[in-house]
């Protein structure tokens, strides 16, 4: 296994500050929100733009493996927005992309309420939690005129039980919640491998799946006060779309050290 050398200084990375966002530091990165921002803010890192530009250029495919040491200044649920790291195609609104896409991620994942993503059959769509989605397979597109009747048949509990887990499947999404404390250094790692994908927290695996997105993508790890409402699920009479900004009223910061990508 090859190893690329990810250090802070030595990375060309991608720096986002947007509307007060700050990313800091070198051993340790710092991706701070002051308080008081206005509108949309975002402090993060990523690749997307190294090298040549469009997404058919993103650095990482299956085969690759990250790791690094995390931590928050607030808990799951106080801390306000979204938050994480991993994987990504960037489908919506990049500066150096002109076009949207279909969704692909495996990632690490925080999103605060008022954000309700249609993940798991049941619950809330948001906290912290490890997921993959790949929305770009032929079977996936090839839902997309059938999108209005399936939103129309989530409407029955009694239909929703069975139609959306075969829609997860076919959308390559895995879900599973982290019950850890996110004010703690931990270590989380991932492999997303041909075959499927693992997910770690101090090295205790957290999820195993079949879905493995099919890339390239680049790598994100970011902290902003964004959310997304998008309810498919029977969890809104008519389902929701909604996205907006999050007034934060206390500095939040996420702390992250010893980042390492790898690729076989």
């Amino acid at each position: 296994m090859s190893r690329q050398d990810l250090s802070y200084k030595s990375r060309p990375w991608r720096l986002l500050e947007l509307n007060g966002g700050q990313v800091t530091g070198a051993a340790v990165w710092r991706f701070v929100l002051p308080a008081g921002v206005a509108g949309y803010a975002d402090a993060q890192i990523d690749d997307y733009g190294v090298g040549r530009r469009g997404r058919r250029f993103y650095p990482w495919r299956r085969g690759t493996r990250m790791a690094l040491a995390a931590r928050f200044s607030q808990p799951q649920g106080t801390l306000l927005g979204t938050a994480g790291f991993g994987f990504w195609n960037a489908p919506f609104a990049d500066p150096t992309i002109r076009w949207p896409a279909l969704p692909q991620a495996v990632w690490f994942f925080y999103a605060s309420a008022p954000t309700d993503l249609p993940l798991a059959v049941s619950g809330a769509g948001r906290g912290w939690f490890a997921a993959t989605l790949d929305a770009t397979t032929p079977t996936a597109v090839s839902l997309l005129p059938l999108a209005p009747l399936l939103l129309l048949l989530n409407q029955s509990q009694r239909l929703q039980q069975r139609i959306w887990p075969w829609l997860r499947l076919r959308l390559g999404i895995s879900f599973q919640p982290l019950e850890v404390e996110m004010t703690a250094w931990h270590t989380y790692a991932l492999d997303w491998l041909p075959d499927g994908c693992r997910f770690y927290v101090d090295e205790a695996l957290v999820l195993q799946t079949t879905h493995s997105p099919r890339g390239p993508l680049g790598f994100v790890c970011w902290l902003d006060n964004q959310y997304l409402v998008a309810t498919v699920n029977g969890r809104s009479p008519h389902g929701r779309l909604q996205w907006g900004t999050l007034p934060i009223p206390s500095t939040q910061v996420m702390e992250v050290r010893d980042l390492t990508l790898t690729h076989r």
